[in-house]
């Protein structure tokens, strides 16, 4: 098995949306996530989550707390081709934030894994093709019942 630790922020605006990009990966899957990814090795999660947010929607942030850690096995069969490790479990540790922006503008990432990047009001949220992260870290933020 595969391990994978990645680290990830909820970030709400003072109108109570919140910051998504679109996650995509060529023709396999896609959806609206949170800013975030993996770390980098030797890398602070804290510091991780500062440098996807950047990276993922242009805005500079500042960590408040941690809101949970999410663990999620995904299945071989279900792991990216992309990835050269079809068919080996992946165990996912997914390190969650509330951050909020203390500088930048909007800025959709070019040559990543993220498309585009939106704020979303919580209903708009709800009708949302989404990950799975996206309502975990809702959960954990207080943002979904």
């Amino acid at each position: 098995m595969d391990t994978r630790i990645a680290a990830y922020a909820v970030i709400t605006d003072a109108e109570g949306r919140m910051l998504l990009p679109h996650w995509h990966l060529q023709d396999f899957a896609s959806g609206w996530t949170l800013p975030g990814g993996g770390l980098d090795p030797g890398e602070d999660p804290a510091d991780a989550a500062v440098r996807e947010v950047f990276e993922e929607s242009g805005y500079h942030v500042a960590i408040d707390e941690l809101l949970g850690i999410d663990n999620r096995i995904v299945p071989g069969e279900q792991r990216t081709p992309s990835s050269g490790r079809d068919g080996i479990p992946l165990q996912s540790l997914r390190i969650i934030y509330r951050a909020h922006i203390t500088g930048g503008e909007l800025t959709v990432e070019t040559d990543g894994s993220t498309d585009d990047v939106a704020w979303f009001t919580q209903p708009e949220i709800d009708e949302l093709d989404r990950v799975s992260l996206v309502d975990v870290a809702r959960r954990l933020a207080g943002l979904l019942s």
